[in-house]
């Protein structure tokens, strides 16, 4: 009797997928013109928010769960291979210059390393001791949270993290784009994001990977606005590293406080370009040092430090 084909299961497996599928409606792809093909992939992209929308319980679960960590001191570790781990290193990568927030706060692991995030190495998604050996490298504890990303579901490398994560007593989610997946019954929350066929069969880092992106916008974006990182919908703890962001940063001040940009400019210069204690000393009669000071004593909450002014009659 002949052996069994050794990639046998994993066809099988693989043809029962939504993310593996077949579209019907693009078979012809090849003799379609290029506006008809713009126009196709405008209208496939138009249905991943709406299977996003779905996920929304699964999706306040996952953040509920990183804000508690984080309160406790914890990270968010993103985990993924391929396209879903570029995902979540895009998404960390932008965390510290928008919301002022140290680089290993938040962290994206990517399957095979960081040559991975340039040039693919798609046979690293296959190695799960090494997810779990990438996390043991960070040192990983109860109070961090792991977020693994797999469009099918079911990467090897991505599970082995999980399950390293859920022995060390840190809070997991998933985030899979096919239903009743391995990845979102292995960790604590589950998010599902079924958006069906691509149209390029097989090519997950279209459908998929927009999905992947609008969900860790949603985790990391509404985890810094429960910290305390945002002021009304100001990026108050961004960092100006540019003459572009340092303009904003002004602007910013004159919108919280309806200051004028030179008043803005000389607070922000006086506080170190803290926006929160530049706009704490325009709407308070708080110098920069007790501006910082009391921004301090109050977790670097901003609405809490205008509060505390003006109880202590000082705004």
């Amino acid at each position: 009797m002949a052996e069994p084909h050794p990639l046998a299961d994993l066809r099988a497996t693989l043809g029962t997928l939504a993310t593996e599928a077949v579209s019907d409606r693009y078979g012809d792809l090849d003799l379609m013109t290029v506006e008809q093909l713009v126009e196709g992939m405008n209208a496939h992209n138009a249905e991943v928010p709406l299977a996003v929308a779905r996920e929304t319980p699964h999706i306040v679960a996952a953040v509920n769960g990183v804000v508690e960590g984080m309160r406790r001191g914890g990270r968010l570790i993103y985990v993924g291979a391929g396209t879903a781990g570029r995902m979540g290193i895009l998404d960390a990568s932008e965390i510290p210059p928008t919301f002022g927030a140290p680089p290993e706060l938040v962290v994206g692991v990517i399957a095979g390393g960081s040559d991975a995030i340039r040039t693919a190495i798609e046979n690293a998604e296959d190695d799960e001791s090494a997810g779990a050996a990438d996390l043991r490298e960070l040192a990983l504890g109860p109070d961090d949270s792991v977020v693994g990303i797999s469009a099918s579901g079911r990467t090897p490398y991505v599970l082995g993290a999980i399950a390293y994560a859920r022995q060390v007593g840190a809070f997991t989610a998933g985030i899979a784009c096919n239903a009743g997946s391995a990845l979102g019954r292995a960790a604590d929350v589950g998010i599902e994001v079924v958006v069906g066929p691509e149209i390029l069969t097989g090519s997950t880092r279209l459908k998929a990977g927009t999905a992947q992106k609008l969900v860790v916008n949603m985790i990391s974006t509404i985890t810094m606005v429960r910290l305390g990182k945002v002021h009304g919908n100001l990026m108050v703890d961004m960092r100006a590293t540019n003459d572009k962001l340092r303009a904003r940063s002004e602007r910013t001040v004159m919108l919280a406080t309806g200051v004028d940009a030179e008043t803005a400019a000389q607070t922000l210069d006086a506080t170190g370009g803290w926006i929160k204690a530049a706009i704490l000393m325009s709407e308070t009669t708080l110098d920069a040092v007790s501006a910082v000071r009391l921004l301090t004593e109050h977790g670097g909450r901003l609405r809490d430090a205008l509060e505390a002014a003006e109880a202590a009659h000082v705004r």
